[in-house]
């Protein structure tokens, strides 16, 4: 062979050498990446080719699947009332890929999961076809449905658990959406997504897990938590050592309270049925800033929560001392999610054992055969079980003749706070109203929950807890009790 031949030839060698290592680099290496890659067009088209699983509400399916036409996608997803359901259940799109339990439970949805092994093989012999399984939720339809409708028109969240177990009850969010109208891969949906994501009130996002709001008064039972646990008080009808007027620590701003009500050395309970600001202020002070901190850490913040869907992590901030009491109110740059608050209400509800907040019960195969059943988790033990009666006392006292009389259920025992929070720059924008709350039956507390609304066209003046938040928590109680009847 010649020389130009030779070269020809070795040339020719290496390129069939890397075009070999290439190819099994792929094959063996990269396989399984490119396999499930988000852009892997087959993998979409596989995850639609069949009907996918349902998620249910109170035994019924609250979704669907219909068979779609000119496209390569042959089934699309359909919710029922999507805009009730959307805060749960998120969105899968064709298009747009999916969130929450549509996203988190896709293995089960497409019966894809490894969970479904058996049933998919036991399919490939019966000749039956491929169907996803099914997710059975903690969500209780009467309890979600009084959530919506308290809301209505007005931006806000609702969210209550069953303190003993942890079950989220009802997890709603307004103004919501249809995942129904972007569900396909048409330039419709494309516009309908474009729509909902340019909106100025939002009504993609998840405000009871996803977004974070000064708390108020509400948070003064945690400040009350955490004055008894660290022994600064004990008898909620004794006296505090509060003045007024009282100044803020290392300033000459004098802390004001909401009217002229009785809160000079008022006791913890009467501070909590007039939330008293001076109080509640002074004991965050004279508690300091770290065992504020490891109060609130018991009672989940500080951290990300996962339902499984992930909810932000509600903030209890490190800062000087009149920042600190500011935050003992609620107020400065201490942050909650409504998934926290309604989880501060279901640990002192429930004696002071705080649940794991869970919303998948069940995942079925497509034969309705449980492949997992969730096992309540104890999260934390946010406050001893006699002090947490004590603040269900202080709770039961606002209900009763307090700020949160609109909360009274005929017959049943309603413990409440109400919370009024300001925000924006020097406080210019208009408060959000919040309540949290618990109801107990004979059997203990069927029900906590967390409401804040923040209503952008009512008066300021007429924005309170007790007005427009109060009255939402107790049409969701009511809902979880009368469903147990």
């Amino acid at each position: 062979m010649n020389k130009p031949l030779r070269r020809i030839a070795i040339f020719c060698g290496i390129l069939v050498l890397a075009l070999l290592i290439r190819d099994n680099w792929l094959q063996y290496v990269r396989a399984d990446e490119l396999t499930s890659h988000k852009y892997n067009r087959r993998v979409e088209i596989e995850r639609y080719a069949h009907e996918r699983g349902d998620i249910i509400v109170d035994g019924k399916a609250i979704t669907g699947s219909v068979e779609t036409e000119d496209s390569d996608f042959r089934y699309k997803r359909v919710w029922k009332n999507g805009p009730l359901w959307a805060p749960v259940t998120g969105y899968s799109s064709q298009a747009f890929d999916s969130s929450q339990l549509e996203n988190l439970e896709d293995g089960i949805l497409t019966g894809n999961d490894d969970q479904l092994f058996f049933d998919r093989t036991l399919s490939m012999f019966t000749g039956e076809k491929k169907r996803g399984g099914n997710i059975v939720t903690t969500l209780n339809g009467d309890a979600q449905k009084a959530a919506f409708k308290g809301l209505g028109e007005k931006k806000g969240a609702v969210v209550a658990l069953d303190p003993k177990s942890g079950a989220i009850l009802a997890l709603a969010s307004t103004p919501s959406y249809d995942p129904s109208v972007f569900a396909g891969n048409s330039l419709k949906d494309s516009d309908n997504r474009q729509k909902l994501l340019k909106d100025e009130d939002k009504p993609m996002l998840n405000r009871a897990l996803r977004e974070t709001y000064p708390p108020g008064s509400t948070f003064k039972v945690v400040t009350a938590a955490a004055a008894l646990e660290n022994g600064l008080y004990d008898d909620i009808d004794a006296k505090t050592d509060s003045p007024l007027p009282w100044t803020l620590p290392q300033s000459t701003t004098p802390l004001k309270n909401e009217g002229n009500i009785p809160c000079e050395n008022a006791t913890l309970r009467e501070a909590l049925r007039v939330s008293c600001n001076t109080v509640f202020g002074k004991m965050s002070d004279d508690l300091g800033n770290k065992k504020m901190i490891e109060q609130t850490d018991r009672f989940g913040f500080n951290k990300e929560v996962f339902t499984p869907v992930r909810a932000d992590a509600s903030i209890y901030p490190e800062d000087n001392r009149p920042q600190n009491a500011m935050a003992g109110i609620g107020q400065a740059s201490n942050r909650t999610t409504p998934l926290q608050m309604a989880m501060v209400a279901s640990a002192i509800a429930n004696d002071g054992k705080l649940m794991q907040p869970y919303m998948v019960a069940e995942r079925q195969a497509p034969n309705l055969d449980p492949v997992y059943t969730h096992e309540p988790e104890e999260l934390s033990r946010a406050l001893s079980g006699e002090n947490a009666q004590k603040i269900q006392q202080m709770m039961e006292t606002v209900v009763k003749d307090g700020t949160g009389t609109n909360a009274r259920i005929p017959g049943v025992t309603v413990g409440g706070k109400t919370g009024t929070a300001q925000h924006g720059l020097n406080n210019s924008e208009k408060p959000y109203a919040w309540f949290i709350s618990y109801a107990k039956t004979d059997d203990g507390s069927p029900v906590a929950v967390a409401v804040v609304v923040e209503d952008g066209n009512a008066n300021r003046d007429d924005i309170s807890g007790g007005g427009l938040a109060a009255p939402i928590a107790r049409d969701v109680m009511k809902a979880v009790i009368d469903s147990k009847k």
